[in-house]
């Protein structure tokens, strides 16, 4: 699910870079780093909808 919200991000940050509009002083390396962040937690395992099963 992060990997899709981080996809989203990044394509958010390039239409902005490509229409060259900044919204609230938010330029492309912010959404930069916001997609990176969120792909490190879907590569760490945060999010994805895995979880551990007990055994009785």
């Amino acid at each position: 699910m992060l990997a899709i919200a981080a996809a989203v991000v990044f394509g958010l940050g390039l239409l902005l870079d490509l229409l060259n509009v900044s919204p609230a002083g938010l330029d492309g390396i912010f959404f930069m780093l916001l997609g990176l962040c969120l792909l490190a937690l879907h590569q760490a395992g945060i999010g994805t909808g895995w979880r551990k099963r007990r055994r009785n």
